[in-house]
């Protein structure tokens, strides 16, 4: 059994069993036994079903809300929007099942064509800081393309997904074709890699236990999609609104607490703005609201758990703090927003990923030394540009070296368009049109005329 803590109040909200190699295999055989079945769903029927599973997740969303509020202290108005997420990733891969198609391509002698077919069954591993949107984000292309999922959330947060797998079932979602197992990333998480029957791992997590999976996964060559960290930059010319610029960024870089592998957590500015553009950041931090999560005006919760707490202050201490925001006092694993001033690109806290409500801010002197800057980290997932110049935009957003920009926003994910880094922030594409196509295997198959 494992405990789960409230990071808002230290305490025990629940307690969760921990599945054994033993339970996986049996969750896992479950889902093999499932898939034949839930493949031979015609389209339409396999739609309807998403789409019952989607609005009975609509029906629920305060009550997942509330759960995650209490499981992983996000503010009510991030867990809302999270909950709606998933009804809405499950509303738009509905319309998939009935829209994957194949291709007849010319060829002489006959005629050939093409068949998406399902993998079978796929192990998805959700990490803590967005329990509910990335584990939409998988199961439900997943499940749309004909696959069966058995999926693990993160050991400090699993209330939700365990929730989410009743709400699946509740919803006609057959037995075994949706299963959570919740357990220890070295059990249940291993064993998606080394089990022969899980064709596919969707792991979102650090890079270095991903480095690890995809090394599990080549043995039997299995499939995965990997979405690791990130350490993305904010980049302000001197021509951008940076009024505009300076509101928006405390939420770039400290929504959920900063725990979010987005986080544009180095701020350039070029040099010409550089103080005019800190004035403006620091009234805007101090005005961000770090409270209470289930108060509806507060805009970051806390930290996920003491360690996580100690990990972010170690990059504080030492460092050139230019101001902070505030933060509660008493119980609760809180750290105030922070921005600190870097002396150089090599500094600890500019180049790691932190993982916690910290900002860091060089300036800069032109547009090659901003693309440079932005593109000296081993990590490629996120970033944004601010500027007035279209033609600057452009040059800019195509120079800089990351899976996902934003021009004069700070967005990184919309269900519409597809997500995931480059170099050491992933690997392949969640999200977008083309995200059920990755969880199939592409057939060809020739008719002879003659």
């Amino acid at each position: 059994m494992t405990d789960v803590i409230s990071p808002v109040t230290e305490e025990v909200v629940a307690t969760v069993p921990a599945a054994s190699t033993e339970d996986t295999d049996a969750a896992i055989a479950r889902a093999h036994k499932a898939f034949p079945a839930w493949k031979a769903v015609s389209p339409g029927d396999r739609a309807r079903l998403l789409r019952s599973f989607a609005s009975i997740v609509d029906d629920h969303i305060e009550e997942l809300a509330q759960l995650e509020v209490r499981n992983s202290g996000h503010t009510i108005g991030n867990a809302r929007w999270e909950a709606g997420n998933v009804r809405d990733v499950l509303a738009y891969y509905s319309a998939a099942p009935e829209r994957l198609l194949g291709h007849q391509i010319p060829v002489p002698g006959g005629m050939d064509v093409t068949f998406h077919e399902p993998l079978g069954v796929v192990g998805i591993i959700v990490p803590w800081n967005f329990p509910m949107p990335i584990a939409g984000w998988g199961f439900a292309p997943a499940l749309a393309a004909g696959n069966t999922v058995v999926l693990k959330p993160a050991e400090l947060t699993p209330l939700t997904a365990i929730r989410l797998g009743e709400l699946a079932l509740e919803a006609g979602i057959p037995e075994g074709v949706f299963t959570v197992v919740p357990g220890k990333g070295s059990v249940v998480g291993e064993r998606f890699v080394t089990h022969s029957l899980v064709r596919k791992v969707c792991f979102t997590g650090s890079t270095d236990v991903g480095k690890r999976i995809m090394a599990g996964c080549a043995d039997q060559v299995k499939r995965l999609t990997l979405e690791l960290g990130g350490k993305s930059a904010n980049i302000v010319f001197a021509d951008a609104d940076l009024e505009k610029a300076a509101a928006a960024a405390p939420g770039a870089a400290f929504d959920n607490a900063g725990q979010d592998c987005c986080a544009r957590s180095r701020i350039l500015v070029q040099r010409p703005v550089y103080d005019r553009f800190l004035g403006l950041l620091e009234a805007s931090v101090t005005a961000f609201r770090c409270a209470d999560p289930a108060r509806p005006d507060a805009e970051m919760g806390p930290l996920i758990s003491a360690g996580q707490r100690a990990s972010v202050a170690s990059y504080v201490d030492g460092a050139d703090v230019a101001f902070r925001g505030g933060a509660p006092a008493g119980r609760g694993f809180w750290f105030p927003p922070t921005v600190l001033l870097a002396k150089s690109a090599d500094d600890r806290h500019w180049r790691e990923e932190i993982f916690g409500p910290v900002v860091s801010v060089l300036p800069f002197d032109d547009e090659d030394e901003a693309v440079r800057l932005a593109n000296d980290t081993e990590y490629g997932l996120s970033g944004s540009i601010w500027t007035s110049d279209l033609g600057r935009a452009i040059r800019v957003s195509r120079g800089v070296e990351t899976g996902n920009l934003s021009v004069n926003s700070n967005s990184s994910v919309r269900y519409w368009t597809p997500f995931g880094g480059v170099k050491q922030s992933g690997l392949g594409r969640e999200l977008g049109p083309d995200a059920v196509a990755a969880f199939t295997e592409v057939k060809n198959v020739f008719f002879s005329s003659e």
